[in-house]
C-alpha cells in the first residue's frame, strides 16, 4: 500500500490494537447479593478448565454464588397473580432470522417471538499466545454462569481456537469440543444461548517475534495472539514486526491472512481457506444439535484490507454459510444463525461493511458488526453508530444486526458524568439490536496485557472482574459497572416487539408489540434488586405473573390476548 493509505490504516488499527479485540464489561451495585434464589431443576454443569497454555486455574477464583441456580423461574411470593407456568419461561430453542429491509431484520424463536440476545463475551477455552508468567484465560465455571443469570443476560459469545478445534491437518479435537459442549450446556440450564464464535486476532498464536528479531525503527516485535494452528500459518518467513505496535500490520501476519484469502495450499495440497470452511462445518456438525447453540460467528475481525480480501472474504463467507448447512442436516441439526462480521477495520472506524455472498434465500443470516464507537477513546456513544450498521445490514436483505463486541474502559461505570454503558444499551434497546459485551474475564497473562508488561506498566484488565496484575488474583466484582449492566429488557416478545425502554435511575420500563396470535408467552427481566417488586400496567396480556430470577431480580411472564400489547412499570 502506499505511504498515504498506510498511515491512516496505522492509526485506525492503532486505536484497535489499544483496546485488544474490545475491552471489558462489569457488573455490580448497591444490591442484594447476586445469586440465584431458587432451588435447581437440573444438576450441576462441571466447570469448564482454561484451554492452550494457560490450564491452571488463576491464583484466586471468582466470588462463589451463594445459592445454587435454577433453569426454571419461580413464583414470587408477593406476586398478586402467579399461577404455576405451564413450561419453562427460560426454555431455549432454536432461533431464527426475520429480514426486513424496512423495519429491520429480527431474530425469533421457534414460537415466533422476537427475542432479543443481550449478554457476554467468554474467552475461557481461547488458545491465546503465552507470553508472560500468568495463565491467559480464567476457567469458566458455575459460578460464572450464576452471575450472568443475575445481571439478566441470555447469550454468551463463546470464543472457540481453529488451533485448539484441529490441531493437526483433518484432525480434530473431540475432547476440546467436548469442553465446548459442557459450556453449552451449562449456560442453557440457566436460560442462556450460546454463539460460538471462531475468534482470532493477528491470525495465530504462533506468528510472535522471536527474541533475535531485529525490527526497523518505528516497528515493535509482534507479540503472539490467536486463531490458527501453525500447520494453517503460510507467513512466508516475513518479518514478525508491528509498525507502532499495530498488530495487524506485522508482515508475517498479512501475509498469513493473504495466502488464507487466496486458498493457498497447504499440508496435502488442500487450500487453507478449503481447511478453515470445512473445520466450521465440522464444529456445526458436532455442536449444532445442542438446543443452546443460537449460532455461529464465522471469523471475529478478519483482516480483509483492500478490494481483493474483501472480495476473498466474501467468497469464503458464502463457501462457510453452504458448508455449515449440509453439515447441519447430516446431523440432524436446527438450522442455526450464521453470523458474518466486517473487517477489523469495522471496530476501528465504525463503518464498512463486507461485499455481499452467495446465501440464496437462507433467511438465519445475523450481521455482528462490533459498535466499539467512543469506545476505545473514552468519547460518546451516540446513534449515528447504530444507524450505519442498520443501514450496511439493508445491503444483505435486511438481516437483524447482534453487535457481537462493545464495551470500553470498565472505570467509565464510576464516573457520574460518564453515561456510555448506560448509553450503549439505550441505544441497543432503541434500534433493538442483540449485544454481547466484550468481556467477562481479562487475565493479566492475555496478550493484550503484554504491551504494559513489556514497558514496564501493571496493566488493568477490563471484565466484570477488578485482577490485581502483579499475582492475576481476582480480588473482586466491579459492583458500579453490573449495576449498570443489570437492565430491564424484553427478552422474548410475542409477535413483532415495538418497544423496549428502560430508565435505569428510577426503574420505569416500558414495553410495546403486536401479535396476530393468541397465547404466545412474553418474557422479561427486571432489576427488582434495586427498584422493588414493581406493579406492571398491562394491555393485551394476561396471566401476568413475576417469577423470582437470579440475584433477587424478576422475570415478568405473561400471554398476548392477540394484537397490540404493551406493558408499562411506573416508580
Amino acid at each position: 500500500m502506499s505511504r498515504s493509505q498506510f498511515s491512516p490504516l496505522v492509526a485506525a488499527l492503532g486505536l484497535l490494537l489499544l483496546a485488544g479485540c474490545g475491552g471489558g464489561g462489569g457488573h455490580g451495585g448497591g444490591g442484594p447479593t447476586r445469586a440465584p434464589s431458587a432451588t435447581p431443576t437440573t444438576s450441576a454443569a462441571p466447570s469448564i478448565p482454561a484451554t492452550g497454555t494457560a490450564t491452571s486455574a488463576p491464583p484466586t477464583s471468582p466470588p462463589p454464588a451463594t445459592a445454587t441456580h435454577t433453569a426454571a423461574a419461580t413464583a414470587s411470593s408477593t406476586a398478586t397473580a402467579s399461577p404455576t407456568p405451564t413450561q419453562n419461561p427460560l426454555r431455549v430453542s432454536a432461533l431464527h432470522g426475520v429480514p426486513d429491509q424496512t423495519n429491520g431484520g429480527r431474530i425469533v424463536d421457534t414460537e415466533g417471538r422476537e427475542v432479543l440476545l443481550r449478554g457476554v463475551n467468554v474467552n475461557a477455552l481461547v488458545e491465546y499466545w503465552q507470553g508472560g508468567e500468568f495463565p491467559t484465560v480464567f476457567p469458566f465455571t458455575d459460578a460464572d454462569a450464576d452471575l450472568m443469570a443475575a445481571v439478566g443476560w441470555n447469550a454468551v459469545r463463546l470464543l472457540l481456537s481453529w488451533s485448539r478445534v484441529e490441531p493437526e491437518p483433518g484432525v480434530f479435537d473431540a475432547a476440546y469440543l467436548e469442553q465446548a459442549r459442557a459450556a453449552v450446556r451449562l449456560l442453557a440450564a440457566r436460560g442462556i444461548y450460546s454463539i460460538i464464535d471462531l475468534h482470532q486476532d493477528a491470525w495465530s498464536a504462533t506468528l510472535a517475534a522471536s527474541p533475535d528479531e531485529v525490527c526497523l525503527p518505528s516497528f515493535e516485535p509482534a507479540l503472539g495472539w490467536d486463531g490458527a494452528p501453525a500447520w494453517a500459518t503460510l507467513d512466508e518467513d516475513k518479518a514478525r514486526c508491528a509498525p507502532q505496535g499495530v498488530r495487524e500490520l506485522s508482515p508475517a501476519v498479512q501475509a498469513a491472512f493473504a495466502n488464507f484469502f487466496a486458498d493457498a495450499p497447504g499440508p496435502g495440497g488442500v487450500g487453507i481457506r478449503a481447511r478453515y470452511v470445512a473445520m466450521l462445518a465440522h464444529v456445526a456438525g458436532v455442536l449444532g444439535p445442542e438446543p443452546g447453540v443460537a449460532g455461529y460467528d464465522l471469523m471475529n475481525e478478519p483482516n480483509a484490507f483492500g478490494v481483493q480480501p474483501q472480495m476473498a472474504l466474501a467468497e469464503m463467507y458464502g463457501q462457510a454459510l453452504a458448508a455449515i448447512r449440509a453439515a447441519e442436516r447430516a446431523a440432524g441439526s436446527p438450522s442455526r444463525l450464521v453470523l458474518f462480521e466486517p473487517s477489523a477495520l469495522w471496530s476501528a472506524t465504525g463503518n464498512g461493511p463486507p461485499p455481499d455472498f452467495p446465501r440464496g434465500d437462507d433467511p438465519d443470516l445475523v450481521y455482528a458488526p462490533h459498535i466499539y464507537t467512543g469506545g476505545f477513546d473514552n468519547g460518546p456513544i451516540a446513534a449515528p453508530a447504530f444507524e450505519i450498521a442498520r443501514d450496511e445490514a439493508k445491503q444483505f436483505g435486511g438481516v437483524p444486526v447482534l453487535s457481537g463486541e462493545w464495551g470500553s474502559d470498565p472505570r467509565r461505570a464510576s464516573n457520574p458524568a460518564d453515561p456510555y454503558f448506560l448509553a450503549h444499551q439505550d441505544l441497543q434497546d432503541e434500534f433493538r439490536f442483540s449485544a454481547t459485551l466484550w468481556t467477562w474475564h481479562e487475565s493479566c497473562g492475555d496478550p493484550h496485557k503484554q504491551a504494559d508488561f513489556r514497558a514496564g506498566r501493571i496493566p488493568y484488565v477490563w471484565g466484570e472482574f477488578e485482577v490485581d496484575c502483579t499475582t492475576n488474583a481476582i480480588t473482586g466484582l466491579r459492583e458500579d459497572l453490573l449495576d449498570q449492566l443489570t437492565w430491564a429488557y424484553v427478552r422474548a416478545a410475542p409477535g413483532r416487539l415495538l418497544e423496549t425502554n428502560y430508565d435505569s435511575a428510577t426503574g420505569a420500563f416500558v414495553a410495546r408489540g403486536t401479535t396476530r396470535t393468541t397465547g404466545s408467552e412474553f418474557l422479561a427481566f427486571y432489576p427488582a434488586s434495586r427498584h422493588g417488586e414493581p406493579t406492571p400496567v398491562t394491555s393485551g396480556l394476561a396471566d401476568v405473573r413475576l417469577l423470582l430470577a437470579p440475584g433477587d431480580n424478576l422475570y415478568i411472564v405473561a400471554r398476548a390476548t392477540g394484537g397490540d400489547w404493551s406493558l408499562t412499570i411506573t416508580p
